[in-house]
């Protein structure tokens, strides 16, 4: 049985379109929702959907193993970040090595890094004049966007493209692909490939 804890830093729309995939699963269990954001709309979804939840601070994150005594105590066998803004800290990477996995709304390697998230990202995609965007899924290290690439899906940037159109193209591969994704790396059948 795969065991899996999702961060989240906000809305959680990826976190809804999880849980829903994964309800009832015979193999998969969505255990844990952990938020760096006490206003973070993704703890009201958790609620709604009976999933545990926790915030966290900075200082909880970094300094202290109070997280990754949480995910051992709870058997958690994979992390998932779902719009998750900070960096996983060493302590938590190297006990969740291969097992924690990302996902970019741009197509690795380009768009990627620091502050590189959100209407950010499609904005900097239709600036500089780029026919595709796309999602990213990936393994994740410890710097920004870097990890071993599992999986990527594009998209066509037309010249009419805002940064919210572009989003919502985006938004619709993460919901088709993402839970399928997870389901393949966390059960072991692999996932890799570009569509």
């Amino acid at each position: 049985m795969a065991h899996l804890a999702l961060f989240a830093s906000g809305n959680g729309s990826n976190v809804q379109r999880i849980a829903d995939y994964f309800r009832g699963h015979p193999d998969v269990s969505i255990d844990l929702v952990l938020s760096n954001n006490p206003q973070a709309y993704v703890l009201e979804r958790s609620q709604k959907l009976n999933i545990p939840s926790l915030v966290f601070s900075r200082k909880d994150f970094y300094e202290t193993n109070y997280i990754l005594d949480i995910l051992l105590a709870r058997n958690i066998t994979h992390i998932i970040l779902a719009g998750f803004l900070w960096l996983i800290p060493e302590n938590i990477l190297k006990t969740f090595q291969g097992k924690i996995i990302n996902i970019h709304p741009a197509l690795l390697p380009g768009y990627g890094g620091k502050g590189m998230y959100g209407t950010r990202v499609h904005q900097a995609v239709i600036n500089s004049g780029d026919t595709s965007s796309g999602i990213t899924i990936h393994y994740v290290n410890e710097t920004y966007d870097e990890g071993q690439i599992i999986f990527q899906s594009r998209c066509p940037v037309v010249p009419e493209d805002t940064p919210e159109t572009l989003a919502g193209k985006i938004h619709q591969l993460e919901y088709r692909y993402y839970p399928e994704i997870i389901e393949q790396i966390v059960l072991g059948k692999g996932a890799t490939g570009d569509r």
